[in-house]
């Protein structure tokens, strides 16, 4: 069974109005390229794939909504604030009109663990996820997505790997699965631009 969007953690979800426009403007700008390039979509099946966000206070942050990688284009309503996050519990607590993506375990241990960090992105492609297995950190493939062992793994990337530095990772054991983050939106996008510019030469 194909497992992508599936939500694993347990989500408190406080459904509230739609966030404020201004909050999901430059995320839109953002995503829109990532969509337009299929870096962020929808697989054969059916199911959506693909994640942004970014960090609005401490640790807080607002991330496009469980399963949004089928649409072409997101509005308020398909984001979510997280609001706290308790790793071994494996829980998020949400607000917004619609439920945070499943990988919002992951985007959360990237803000605690970088201070610098303030945009998160989290794609999928199959060439480009293939050379970074072998060039840049991965996390241990039997890790799956949307887990507290996933969590775990990301500081292990950040203690062992210097991925505060590298900035981007692959997932070995989620197919496909990339994640790169930065200090802003244009950095960390630039970043998995970049990469992904050189294998499309």
């Amino acid at each position: 069974m194909n497992e992508e969007g599936v939500i694993k953690f347990n989500c408190q979800w406080t459904k509230s109005a739609p966030l404020a426009e201004a909050w999901i403007r430059d995320l839109n700008v953002w995503r829109d390229k990532l969509y337009r390039l299929g870096l962020i979509g929808v697989n054969e099946e059916g199911v959506g794939y693909g994640n942004i966000s970014v960090r609005h206070r401490k640790n807080e942050f607002i991330i496009s909504g469980s399963g949004t990688g089928k649409f072409e284009k997101l509005t308020e309503e398909h984001y979510a604030l997280v609001t706290d996050y308790d790793v071994e519990k494996n829980a998020i607590c949400s607000t917004g009109s619609t439920i945070a993506s499943s990988e919002s375990l992951t985007h959360a241990m990237i803000y605690e663990q970088s201070n610098d960090a303030h945009a998160v992105m989290h794609v999928h492609h199959f060439k480009l996820w293939k050379k970074l297995l072998n060039t840049l950190p991965a996390t241990a493939q039997n890790i799956e997505y949307g887990t507290p062992e996933m969590a775990k793994e990301i500081t292990r990337l950040f203690n062992e790997q210097n991925l505060a530095q590298h900035k981007i990772f692959a997932m070995a054991g989620h197919y496909e699965g990339l994640v790169c983050f930065g200090n802003n939106l244009p950095q960390a996008g630039e970043l998995l631009l970049n990469e992904f510019n050189k294998i499309m030469i």
